[in-house]
């Protein structure tokens, strides 16, 4: 007579299966690494023929698959882009259409406002004193040669940051082609 009960075979047979599945997936990893495949969680569970969750739920298994795809390829030729430097100038890209949107709105309200004294002018509903002009065109002059300044000093940064990017970009090839 056999001495364990069902629940002990039953609870048996799940952890053997468990063991079966994730054995899988390292495997998968390595079928799809040595193939030239991308290694993704959705691949790796795919090749392996085990659900997503899986991988999610077990740590270690998520870390390797993470730590796989974040390596170049092994066949690759020339300089690599990692996803770390790929996404990084997506931010940048981003926060500089931001930036430009803002611009577009400034010079538009500025537009706006250059029309409808135009069309003040135009209309003769009244001019400004000449003192009021006076003092504006004082105003104007300074704000326009602050605004010079500044565009010079943006210009200046945004060659630095260029060559730190290009820097970047640099040591992130060196640092993704050195042998580990």
């Amino acid at each position: 007579m056999n001495s364990t009960s069902p629940a002990d075979r039953l609870s048996q047979a799940r952890t053997d299966d468990s063991t079966r599945r994730r054995r899988r997936v390292p495997a998968a990893l390595d079928d799809l690494t040595r193939d030239g495949q991308p290694s993704n969680v959705s691949a790796v569970a795919r090749l392996a023929g085990v659900h997503r969750s899986l991988i999610y739920r077990h740590s270690d298994l998520h870390a390797a698959v993470a730590a796989k795809a974040a390596q170049p390829p092994d066949n690759a030729t020339g300089p690599q882009v990692s996803r770390n430097s790929l996404l990084s100038d997506l931010a940048n890209l981003t926060e500089r259409n931001t930036r430009l949107a803002g611009h577009v709105a400034r010079l538009e309200q500025s537009l706006s406002e250059a029309f409808g004294q135009d069309a003040w002018r135009a209309t003769g509903l009244g001019a400004p004193t000449d003192t009021d002009t006076d003092t504006l065109q004082r105003k104007i002059d300074h704000l326009e040669q602050q605004v010079a300044e500044l565009r010079d000093r943006l210009s200046e940064r945004e060659e630095d940051l260029q060559a730190s990017r290009a820097t970047n970009r640099e040591l992130m090839t060196q640092l993704d082609s050195t042998p580990r």
